[in-house]
């Protein structure tokens, strides 16, 4: 940069403006974890949420706690694995208003190897944590085209890129959850549609809590602080850190940043052992 354009800077040019005024979003799984943290954090920002949830009264529960503080949600019930409700949900979303924003965050878990997971386990969770995805990409795509663009964030994890032990078919299906990032990304980027992914290390979400008491009644400290430092940072995520990293890539100040898988694991890729 030459110094004629340097003293032209004010120093209003390096502030971000993260604000999301005007803008609607959809959260699929904004009633808990990252999804919710999320459809809070875009809500403080001035974005109207919309979050999709399998789960009607936590959704309810949410987009009303959104509203006590000031911001604008909606909730619906709405089964991601299936296109034809994801469709029939979307169309009446489009209804009332260009979405300019799509976050992918619902999803499931499974514990396991190739041996003991079943026919049924592999079908499940590539039904949500895959085709839900492509579900709600699909359903989504036409509109951001025909009103002039839009981003689209889906969460993967770094089991896509990462060998985890016991992750077996949900490693599979976060990695193509970033594969379609890609290709979303390089498809439609003449359309003015950005497309990114984050993949998350350990985030400490409800679900978390319910695996440890699950599988370790009376452990549950002990396990949770073994998890916590098998990552180099030595803890887990907390959803709301990655729902700042969300609200980054989804304002302007990120419209340069297309087609790129963020790793958000307190080092865990690169620094592990």
């Amino acid at each position: 940069m030459t110094q004629s354009a340097l003293n032209s800077l004010k120093s209003s040019d390096y502030s971000l403006n993260l604000r999301l005024d005007s803008r609607r979003a959809i959260v699929t799984g904004g009633a808990s974890g990252i999804g919710q943290a999320i459809a809070h954090t875009f809500a403080v920002q001035g974005a109207s949420v919309v979050i999709l949830d399998i789960c009607e009264e936590k959704a309810t529960e949410t987009a009303k706690e959104i509203r006590e503080s000031g911001g604008q949600a909606q909730a619906l019930s709405c089964d991601v694995s299936d296109l034809a409700a994801v469709e029939k949900t979307f169309a009446a979303v489009f209804n009332e208003g260009r979405v300019h924003i799509l976050i992918n965050s619902a999803g499931v878990a499974h514990v396991g190897k190739l041996e003991n997971t079943t026919e049924r386990d592999f079908d499940h969770v590539f039904r949500v944590n895959t085709k839900g995805v492509y579900n709600s990409m699909y359903s989504s795509i036409r509109h951001m085209k025909e009103h002039g663009g839009g981003v689209i964030l889906n969460i993967a994890s770094i089991a896509a890129t990462a060998g985890l032990a016991d992750r077996f078919v949900y490693s599979a299906t976060k990695g193509a959850v970033v594969a379609m990032t890609y290709s979303v990304a390089r498809d439609y980027i003449a359309d003015k549609i950005r497309c990114n992914c984050i993949s998350p290390a350990r985030v400490h979400t409800a679900f978390v809590d319910g695996f440890l008491k699950r599988n370790y009644p009376g452990r549950e400290n002990e396990i949770f602080g073994a998890l916590s430092r098998s990552q180099p940072i030595g803890r887990m995520a907390q959803p709301r850190e990655v729902a700042s990293l969300a609200l980054y890539l989804c304002s302007d100040e990120a419209a340069f940043i297309t087609g790129a898988d963020y790793p958000f694991d307190g080092g865990f890729f690169h620094l592990h052992g």
